[in-house]
């Protein structure tokens, strides 16, 4: 998200509540925005189709098909956009902007290769397996590819630098698919799951080409070299590593809950725990707020620490970069502090808002035990992530895939454990896996602080490397008689 900084803080500069409000609006619009509009418009669709008359087991059916269509479009999104992320930014850097299309085009291919590699045989066992018509499964299909290349055209507009365009066209894309679903019901009279399973496949299809058609306009030129981007992928396979794990975490738990006792089998095909499912979106809705915070505070005050020690490493007295140092890693403290506070407020105000008010819109039970436990943990994967960015920020790949890997093992452990136990407790998985991931992040920061003159100085090369035999090391003959 970098780039940000400079209008937040001209927004944040004046210091009033207006401006205020107005800041932390932007950070929103640049961060979740998207997904809180994804979800609102699904919603609505829901309301003015009549999903209410539907049938238990058909509203079952699209409830699942939705809900595994986002979440392994995530899943095998996230880790390739990590690495192109890191592949764009150093493009930019050199000038080298003809490289930039190549790349996404064969990022793309490798993305949805892996995507479909996954989603093919499903949808085939859906059929096959579940019974459910070949129509049904080919709009799922659809959506889901069309989620993928949002989610991956989404990396390149944000190195751009474009988040409210990005905002604009969900909006657009997203208004459309209402549209046409009400078209599609009322005109052509249309099921209301095919309804919305149409609309939404066109929607994410338009808001797709739309983020396409803005790449093809800042970047006009293609040198061809496709493989220069395929060997980030081998150069910074801890970037991919460390991100899938990340985002296998963030859902393992609900994995584990799918094969409990809980679970419900939907046209033998899709599992799911629907109260366990619906206590994760809570905890996850109540502690959101820390990803715009953290990405407000980074990028208006942190980023400036940064700059400078890099700055003084380039051309500063030993003493300024010391100094420099002190002041950067003083500022992340800080951040991280700030952090934990403010949200802690939001976090618990929400959990008290939700804790009265869902129980009387049908929102209790089972659902509102598990809640609590689920809120605490998501509040520290959160922190941890949070902690995890930061040693981006330091190069240190190898630091967050121990990050992310403790996580994962951590939640996979303590979500077994906890599934054993009685329902208020049902969380506890991820209470273990993000404290377990959070300690190892801090651990990782404390030592890099600690060996970053080492990481500054030493890590790079007097001579390029290469593959070959080696030279000999001889430097002269010495000659006789001498």
């Amino acid at each position: 998200m970098a780039g940000i900084g400079v209008r937040l803080r001209r927004i944040f500069g004046k210091n009033t509540i207006i401006t205020d409000l107005m800041g932390f609006g932007y950070s929103t619009m640049t961060t979740i925005a998207p997904m809180l509009l994804m979800i609102g418009v699904i919603t609505l669709m829901q309301y003015a189709l009549g999903f209410s008359e539907l049938g238990y087991s058909e509203r079952e059916l699209f409830s699942c098909t939705v809900t595994y269509m986002f979440i392994f479009a995530h899943i095998t999104t996230s880790p390739f956009n990590a690495v192109i992320s890191r592949y764009l930014s150093d493009v930019i850097f050199e000038e080298r902007y003809e490289d930039i299309i190549p790349c996404y085009n064969i990022g793309l291919l490798m993305n949805m290769s892996a995507s479909c590699l996954l989603g093919i045989p499903f949808c085939l066992w859906e059929h096959f397996r579940g019974g459910v018509p070949v129509f049904y499964v080919f709009m799922s299909f659809c959506g889901y590819t069309a989620l993928v290349l949002v989610f991956y055209s989404m990396t390149f507009l944000s190195v751009c630098k474009a988040y409210g365009r990005i905002s604009l066209y969900y909006l657009i894309g997203l208004v459309s698919a209402f549209l046409l679903s009400l078209l599609l019901r009322y005109g052509f009279g249309l099921e209301p799951t095919v309804s919305v399973l149409c609309s939404l496949a066109a929607g994410l299809l338009l808001i797709a080409a739309l983020e396409l058609a803005l790449i093809k306009r800042y970047f006009t030129g293609n040198s061809g070299r496709y493989l220069a981007a395929v060997k980030y992928f081998g150069k910074y396979f801890g970037l991919f590593a460390s991100n899938l794990l990340y985002t296998l975490g963030l859902y393992i738990h609900n994995f584990v809950f799918w094969r409990s006792d809980m679970r419900i089998t939907v046209a033998d095909t899709f599992v799911c725990c629907q109260p366990y499912d619906m206590a994760s979106c809570l905890a996850m809705f109540t502690n959101i707020s820390a990803t715009v915070i953290f990405i407000s505070r980074i990028e208006m005050n942190f980023s400036e620490k940064y700059k400078r020690y890099t700055e003084a490493v380039i051309g500063g007295k030993w003493s300024d970069i010391d100094k420099a140092k002190n002041q950067m890693f003083r500022r992340l403290s800080a951040e991280l502090m700030s952090l934990v506070r403010i949200q802690f407020i939001i976090s618990v105000s929400l959990f008290l808002i939700f804790t009265i008010a869902l129980p009387h819109i049908g929102f209790g039970g089972l659902t509102m035990k598990i809640y609590p436990c689920l809120a605490a943990g998501y509040f520290i994967i959160f922190f941890m992530n949070s902690a995890m960015i930061l040693l981006y920020y330091f190069d240190d790949t190898k630091g967050a895939v121990i990050t992310t890997l403790i996580f994962c093992l951590g939640t996979l452990a303590g979500s077994i454990l906890s599934a054993r136990l009685p329902e208020i407790w049902y969380g506890v998985g991820t209470v273990i896996g993000g404290f377990a991931g959070w300690t190892a992040a801090y651990s990782r920061l404390r030592w890099t602080e600690k060996n970053i003159y080492t990481h500054t100085f030493c890590k790079g090369h007097l001579m390029k490397k290469a593959k070959g035999t080696r030279p000999s090391g001889k430097v002269f003959d010495r000659s006789e008689g001498r």
